[in-house]
């Protein structure tokens, strides 16, 4: 008997009473066989590659938050890379991110290069990996609401200080910490618990020089007990760039980020 595919994702528990889910897409390297088969690149540019799209730390700094936080989060963490495929991007025509090659399955680099063949099929990752992860962030939300009668995701994410080739917006500010919106799923209150958990990092920005935010597709637009918010880190505040060791920035922003989970 064939043994089933190991997912791609881990969903670590929480208290049962907590809303909160801590997503966390973007922190692994890991690139499965299958996987690295298609990317054209050599091994020693695929790890530099890495190093500029890899939000390196971030699934530690989940944890070391959840760790803190009065109530424990609950936290779904992708453990493979996102050259294997984009979990947060849409796998279809919405994604403007596809014009630089980057949507749900890459074929340009961060600096716009080849990662893939422009007519790479990317429905086999789709299938392996893209829907199965989406299915699974969306029952891990909907067994939030189940329990609790709504559902907070928290996207933890980080981006480099310097903007990088494929970034369609990368003109714009780059504060310390960034929060991304939606209009329908970003209830004020949680912006501004946001902007007072990370105060002390300085300026907190909005909206730039990353947008939005992510929401499973079944929920999105339509059910306003789902609440979410994307924190984006500039690299620089916790981290040796690219692709460095952490540094004690990362313990300052774990208990900012525990003090956003408690209030959310």
């Amino acid at each position: 008997m064939a043994t089933p595919p190991v997912p791609s994702y881990t969903l670590l528990p929480g208290a049962p009473e907590s809303p909160v889910l801590l997503h966390v897409p973007h922190s692994a390297r890991g690139i499965p066989a299958e996987a690295r088969r298609g990317i054209v690149l050599d091994d020693g540019a695929l790890e530099r590659e890495l190093d500029h799209i890899t939000d390196a730390h971030t699934a530690e700094l989940a944890e070391r938050a959840a760790a803190l936080a009065a109530v424990r989060p609950w936290r779904f963490v992708n453990r493979l890379s996102r050259l294997v495929v984009d979990p947060e991007r849409f796998p279809d025509e919405r994604e403007e991110m596809t014009a630089v090659g980057m949507g749900a399955v890459y074929t340009r680099t961060t600096h716009r290069a080849e990662l893939r063949p422009a007519d790479a099929d990317p429905e086999p990752l789709l299938a392996r990996y893209f829907r199965p992860y989406a299915r699974a962030m969306a029952e891990a939300v909907a067994d939030r609401l189940a329990a609790t009668g709504r559902a907070v995701v928290i996207d933890v994410h980080s981006y480099p200080s310097e903007p990088l080739p494929y970034e369609l917006h990368g003109d714009g500010l780059r504060p310390p910490v960034c929060l991304g919106t939606d209009a329908f799923h970003t209830p004020p209150e949680l912006a501004e618990a946001a902007r007072t958990a990370f105060a002390v990092f300085g300026e907190t920005g909005l909206d730039s020089p990353f947008a939005g935010t992510y929401v499973p597709l079944e929920f999105h637009g339509t059910d306003a007990r789902v609440g979410a918010l994307m924190v984006e880190i500039r690299r620089d505040v916790y981290m040796a760039e690219p692709g460095g060791p952490a540094g004690p920035g990362l313990d300052r922003l774990a208990t900012a980020l525990a003090a956003l989970v408690d209030t959310a």
